[in-house]
């Protein structure tokens, strides 16, 4: 794991069986790595709201908003019996990473916005299929608490300050060039950090990188049929 790459997680709760269904994803929670409060405190990020989370200082741990924490600390490990997908940024710099983790620190201890995840699982909804009365509001003027979040919501405003793309749409300017237009933040679900092609998939090998010596692994008899 490097600072600032995005843990999704496939969840097993109910709440994330109905998220799965709705997105059509297994990817139900996502998380950012931060790395460890002695790493970031040498790099000069402000790491008093971490501490207050009483993890230790070479624990590396993940920042992730969860419904009844809001947004809190977790060391790795917390994870370590779930299947996983390791998402990271391409190209980001270290002074863009950094900045990314410090727009997330800053949000420690902020409410979970369990009116957006309502709305977020109403818009993937067949729209025509719902009442009006139960439509996604998230287009409404002045709707929601800005100080609260959900999980993607908070990483993927943390790439939008540094301008990192995540999935974009292209439109031409009046000049003829394409420009690029960022996605409303409100939108984006985990599943979009593993389709987005900014993000590099990390995958783990079970038995080390020396895949060319893959006729000497170590099979179990397999009884033929």
């Amino acid at each position: 794991l490097q600072r600032a790459d995005i843990v999704l997680v496939e969840g097993r709760s109910r709440v994330s069986g109905v998220i799965q269904s709705v997105t059509l994803s297994a990817w139900t929670h996502a998380a950012l790595h931060l790395g460890t409060v002695a790493e970031l405190a040498l790099l000069g990020v402000d790491v008093s709201p971490l501490r207050a989370q009483g993890i230790a200082d070479t624990t590396p741990m993940l920042l992730e908003a969860e419904i009844g924490h809001g947004v809190h600390l977790s060391p790795i490990t917390r994870y370590r019996y779930e299947h996983l997908r390791l998402c990271r940024a391409r190209e980001l710099s270290q002074s863009d990473s950094l900045a990314v983790i410090e727009f997330c620190i800053e949000r420690v201890g902020t409410p979970y916005d369990l009116r957006h995840i309502s709305d977020l699982l109403r818009f993937f909804f067949p729209y025509g299929l719902l009442p009006r009365r139960w439509r996604s509001s998230l287009f409404e003027v002045g709707h929601g608490e800005m100080a609260r979040t959900i999980c993607s919501t908070l990483i993927a405003r943390a790439f939008a300050s540094v301008r990192y793309p995540i999935l974009p749409t292209l439109h031409r300017g009046d000049g003829g060039d394409m420009v690029f237009h960022r996605r409303n933040a409100r939108l984006i679900t985990p599943r979009d950090f593993d389709h987005s092609p900014y993000f590099e998939i990390v995958k783990y090998p079970f038995f080390g990188d020396d895949v060319a010596r893959y006729r000497e692994l170590n099979w179990a008899k397999e009884i033929e049929p």
